[in-house]
């Protein structure tokens, strides 16, 4: 499969950067020396202070060549996701795609899948992790205001897992749950950068996900620009093998191929 698009970036990091057209140019530079068409920016929702439509409109004025969509990524951050959802639901016809994400679990004050933070799954149990996890993916589908889930099996990053898990058996009340809401699903080439050296979601959970006939979007979950479209070469190959012809694309939240 050719990897075209990448619908998961994150331009400002974790801080509230203003968006600037020097600030995404160089993100758009990268799409055009990784044959990526297509990029979403998908900040996260506690930083959309910094997210300016003007801007994003500039940016598609001076490179017509590309396709910029403007996004966000809105998690379960117990702090901020309820202004954030608010956000969404004022500002839903202006975007074009909607990532939905479990961060958190149950009352935490950090986010689970920082590198230092792993004692957290071994504090609750790993089990318990799993379970509390798979319960918070549920309400953030409930919520509702998104287009597709993120990084599925986030848990997982820090390589500790449960001793009798079978991740498609585990995520399928999930996945029905995304089919029955119409919404798609991302494989996330992220994980490879992480302990857990593998994508999101691993790769028996994504042939459920095909066998039920979800979507699938593509994406590196890039914290820099020189991470756009990272380990595509080993995403094609996975797509290859999985049956995947060719990533959904999305603009104003409707899906085409």
């Amino acid at each position: 499969m050719r990897c075209d698009s990448d619908y998961h970036t994150h331009p400002q990091g974790h801080a509230i950067r203003p968006y600037t057209v020097e600030l995404l140019q160089p993100w758009v530079n990268r799409c055009r020396e990784r044959r990526i068409e297509s990029i979403a920016f998908t900040d996260h929702d506690r930083y959309h202070e910094g997210i300016d439509f003007d801007i994003i409109d500039r940016l598609r004025e001076v490179n017509p060549d590309l396709e910029i969509l403007i996004g966000i990524e809105l998690d379960n951050d117990p702090v901020t996701s309820k202004a954030g959802l608010n956000w969404v639901e004022a500002n839903w016809d202006r975007l074009d795609f909607v990532l939905g994400s479990v961060h958190y679990f149950p009352s935490a004050e950090k986010m689970f899948d920082g590198a230092d933070q792993a004692q957290q799954l071994l504090d609750k149990g790993i089990e318990l992790a799993f379970e509390e996890y798979r319960e918070q993916l549920g309400i953030v589908i409930g919520r509702g205001n998104i287009d597709c889930l993120s990084h599925l099996d986030l848990v997982k990053i820090h390589a500790l897992i449960p001793d009798s898990y079978d991740p498609a058996a585990f995520f399928t009340p999930v996945l029905d749950r995304i089919r029955s809401a119409g919404l798609a699903l991302e494989i996330n080439t992220a994980g490879w950068r992480k302990k857990i050296g593998e994508q999101y979601p691993s790769e028996p959970i994504l042939q459920a996900a095909l066998n039920l006939g979800i979507p699938i979007t593509i994406s590196s979950d890039a914290h820099s620009y020189v991470q756009v479209g990272e380990d595509y070469d080993k995403l094609g190959l996975l797509a290859d093998r999985l049956g995947l012809q060719k990533p959904t694309r999305y603009w104003r939240h409707q899906r085409r191929r």
